[in-house]
């Protein structure tokens, strides 16, 4: 942020404005000052006869008018009773978290909304420890100052065209001189060991600075009490104007009595030391490892004659006045008379330079954003008018060069040259044109070559899926038929159809509570068989007829209450393809049938087969061409079971049969393998079982892979 090598420190205080020019030198603990002002106010500015406003643009007219600020950096401080300092201790905490505690702080530790306050904090060195990304120990100094209020102290300089850099609280300037020029580098001191304090105390006019600091840890106090004090104490103690009695403070050894004058100003050391008795006594007690070394006295009030004997009577403690700094260098400054003279007043001036050169412990500045922006703005300001000059002067050479081609352009001499350059775009336009027919045709041709060899295969499958369900269908095997219609393995297919489908999910989805009740029906049959006894049922009996009634066959509706929630749920196909539908009947429902009878009858032949566990069948097209495949290679799958009637029974009337036979058509040799008598025509009586069957079909060739539909439960099974 700095402007040039040269900073100035300028503290306008309430009897005198104390401006210290320095620069960084060669020895990095050392500041060299290069020049210094003092300018006393003809009167304080807390007097009631005094012009606050005009006293300091006066004093500030001198200042600009000795000195010339171009180029430095200016650091400014404001009373610390104007701002908020708190040092706040943090618990454990990560690192990236701590702007949001601070913040949090903040708004709990300011006692105006944020936005109407300048705010800055700094985390402090002292006793922080950092283990995996954690914090411990660690301490942030939070500030905090009115807008108005800052803007208030910002007038006056900015009026007297003096542009500040730094505005710093006065406390935390003194804090950073003290630190700077009275105490070892903190970062030499041993974490584990607890560095002894140094007080700091700078005597205002109406007000006294308190710091306590160790170099790693910092604690202030304003007490309201200063110079002021002692003259107030003389003009109602010897009823003298506050000027005559200023004069006499000043001058109390000098006085015709010298004891009336500092034993009307007794009260005033008791309560100042008292004051600073209580402060110290306090900090103590907050942290009960911290000892104070020694106390430095600074202020142009602690020349006062027995003011520094007095406080270290009181304190019990080594209390000097600090008229030396063991960081500044200069002869020039040092050596002048009226800088040894005013030197305790420079404490504060000095703390700010060491802040504007980068060498001060607490760099937090509490001057707006605002300010700063519009400050870089400005900066950069001639640098953004050079540029867009630069830009102008280049597009008026290349336009110039430009139009000086333009004039000195003749068509008649280009006129051939354009003619053989049209020519030769017009053909090369014609030769474009025909290579993107040409690849347009072949594209096309590309195109009917795939479709050719897609048809080649398609052309086969609802051909291979016809014979796949046909040679799906139950039958007996040989040539051995049983001559009763109930007893033959044949299902009826009275008809079949199909209807495409965008997405079969939208099929299966509203047929799982039927695709449940249709393998539930397995596992029930299967059950039955388990739990039947040797030697009971059909093979029971001689005749082959129960004494009862058949019990209906395990069905859905057998197992809809109780098993059906424990069916596994089964991710049904997916993307389009076609859903077959079957409609037919059968007679395999005799009491000798069972189980095998009904619905399970169903399940045992065609659901089986169609869910791959049936026999293999011989396809016509694709890689497998010609070869036995599983009926799930052709992309067949998810039989439902969607309609089931009950059985019932139905009689047939049976004619004769024609000359050459023996008996009659419908005699047909019954269980116990004996021929009716009667020759009479008769009566065939069938048990007949109607369904509906639905199964999806997604063509593809055999051996080819759905890219779009999961794997069949069969596979799953």
């Amino acid at each position: 942020m700095a402007r040039g090598s040269y900073v100035w420190g300028i503290d306008v205080g309430k009897s005198a404005l104390k401006a210290l020019r320095c620069r960084t030198s060669d020895d990095p603990k050392k500041l060299e000052a290069v020049a210094f002002e003092y300018i006393e106010y003809p009167m304080i500015l807390t007097q009631a006869e005094a012009d606050p406003v005009e006293l300091v643009r006066s004093a500030l007219e001198q200042f600009i008018g000795r000195h010339d600020l171009k180029g430095d950096m200016v650091a400014v401080s404001v009373p610390g009773n104007l701002g908020l300092s708190k040092f706040i201790k943090l618990p454990p905490i990560e690192t990236k978290k701590i702007p949001d505690i601070v913040k949090y702080e903040a708004r709990q530790q300011i006692p105006f909304p944020l936005e109407q306050v300048v705010w800055r904090w700094q985390r402090l060195a002292g006793g922080m420890v950092e283990e995996s990304g954690f914090v411990f120990d660690a301490e942030v100094a939070l500030f905090a100052m009115k807008r108005e209020q800052v803007f208030k102290a910002l007038a006056p300089l900015e009026q007297a065209g003096i542009h500040v850099d730094v505005l710093q609280l006065t406390p935390i300037a003194l804090a950073n001189m003290a630190i700077f020029d009275q105490l070892p580098d903190p970062s030499t001191l041993d974490p584990d060991q607890h560095a002894p304090s140094v007080a700091l105390v700078s005597v205002g006019v109406d007000s006294t600075d308190l710091v306590v600091t160790n170099g790693r840890r910092i604690w202030q106090r304003s007490i309201p009490a200063g110079g002021s004090n002692f003259t107030r104490s003389l003009v109602q103690g010897m009823k003298l104007t506050f000027s005559r009695a200023e004069t006499l403070k000043r001058n109390a050894v000098k006085a015709e009595d010298p004891k009336a004058v500092f034993k009307t100003m007794k009260p005033v050391f008791n309560e100042f030391a008292s004051e600073l008795q209580r402060s110290l006594n306090y900090f103590t007690g907050t942290d009960k490892t911290a000892t104070i070394s020694k106390v430095l006295l600074m202020g142009n009030a602690t020349k006062l004659r027995g003011l520094t004997d007095f406080v270290a009577q009181q304190l019990q403690l080594d209390v000097q006045r600090l008229d030396k700094f063991n960081g500044l260098e200069g002869a020039a400054v040092l050596s002048s008379p009226a800088f040894r003279e005013h030197q305790l007043a420079f404490g504060t001036a000095y703390g700010l330079a060491l802040q504007a050169a980068g060498a001060a412990a607490i760099s937090t500045n509490l001057l707006p954003d605002e300010i700063v922006r519009d400050r870089i703005i400005e900066s950069k300001k001639p640098w953004a008018v050079g540029a867009l000059v630069g830009l102008l002067a280049a597009a008026l050479i290349n336009f110039s060069g430009m139009f000086a081609a333009w004039t000195a352009y003749a068509p008649d001499l280009y006129a051939t040259a354009f003619g053989k350059a049209d020519e030769v775009k017009l053909k090369s336009a014609a030769a474009t044109a025909a290579i993107g027919q040409v690849r347009d045709r072949q594209a096309a041709a590309i195109s009917q070559q795939q479709w050719l060899a897609r048809v080649q295969n398609e052309r086969f499958e609802s051909l291979d899926m016809l014979r796949a369900v046909q040679s799906l269908l139950p039958h007996d095997e040989g040539d051995v038929v049983p001559e009763n219609p109930a007893d033959r393995n044949e299902l009826h297919i009275a008809r079949m159809d199909c209807q495409f489908f965008p997405d079969l999910s939208l099929w299966f989805g509203g047929l799982k509570q039927q695709w449940a009740e249709t393998h539930i029906g397995d596992d029930s049959a299967a059950n039955d068989n388990e739990a039947q006894p040797p030697g009971s049922g059909a093979a029971a009996t001689g005749d082959g007829q129960g004494s009862e009634s058949p019990a209906p066959p395990p069905d859905a509706a057998a197992v809809e209450g109780g098993e059906a929630a424990k069916t596994t749920e089964v991710t049904g196909p997916t993307g389009a393809g076609w859903v077959v539908e079957l409609q037919g009947h059968h007679f395999h429902n005799e009491q000798r049938h069972k189980p095998s009878e009904g619905a399970q009858f169903l399940r045992d032949t065609l659901i089986k087969s169609l869910l791959g566990k049936g026999s293999e069948v011989i396809v016509s097209a694709g890689p497998l061409a010609g070869q036995k495949v599983n009926i799930s290679e052709l992309g067949i799958g998810f039989p439902v079971i969607v309609e089931s009637s009950p059985v019932r029974t139905l009689r047939i009337p049976v004619a004769n049969l024609s000359e050459g036979s023996g008996r009659p058509a419908g005699a047909f040799q019954q269980p116990g393998g004996e021929l009716p008598e009667s020759t009479e025509p008769q009566e065939l009586s069938l048990k007949r079982y109607d369904f509906v069957v639905q199964f999806c079909w997604q063509p593809r060739p055999a051996g080819q892979a759905s890219p779009s539909s999961p794997s069949q439960p069969a596979a799953a099974e």
